[in-house]
């Protein structure tokens, strides 16, 4: 895995090459998960984003990464596997996914993944005032216009990517 402060500038790297606004917002490690983040922090979970790496079971193992909602659920089983185009997947574990971006979970974000990764967007994102994603590392968070997830190379927006039930 890459040093966070690796990460965390490859992140910046990405979003400045979008010549958007966008805010990095310090915070402390402890509170990385979202829920955790947005109640230490103020900011409401519909307008916090979560970046989901999923796996093929069968090798070689092919990966996606989607950003949905925190408010909502990845529809893994019916979304993402015909997507994927694969019968079999399952969320990468932490480790797994570490390996895969260099992000440990709760900084994990769509800025600064490997190009091979597709990533698919929440429509429902694209509504938001502003959306707040990891920052590739645990101790900060971005706060950025929706607009900025079209500028990721080779994201698509994907209607039903989320099951429309509600995470807890």
């Amino acid at each position: 895995m890459q040093p966070e402060s690796s990460i965390e500038a490859k992140v910046i790297s990405a979003l400045d090459s979008f010549g958007l606004p966008y805010e990095v917002i310090e915070i402390d490690p402890g509170f990385a998960d979202t829920a955790a983040f947005c109640d230490r922090y103020g900011y409401p979970p519909e307008q916090s984003a979560n970046t989901i790496i999923v796996a093929t079971k069968r090798q070689p193992r092919k990966y996606t990464a989607s950003i949905v909602r925190a408010t909502h659920r990845l529809d893994v089983n019916h979304c993402v596997r015909q997507l994927m185009g694969n019968a079999r997947v399952s969320f990468a574990g932490a480790d797994e996914t570490a390996e895969l971006t260099g992000m440990m979970i709760g900084g994990v974000t769509v800025l600064a993944l490997p190009p091979e990764v597709p990533v698919y967007i929440d429509p429902g994102l694209m509504e938001c005032d502003y959306v707040i994603l990891g920052g590739g590392g645990r101790s900060t968070k971005i706060k950025v216009s929706p607009e900025a997830l079209t500028h990721i190379p080779g994201a698509v927006v994907i209607d039903g990517l989320t099951t429309g039930n509600q995470a807890t």
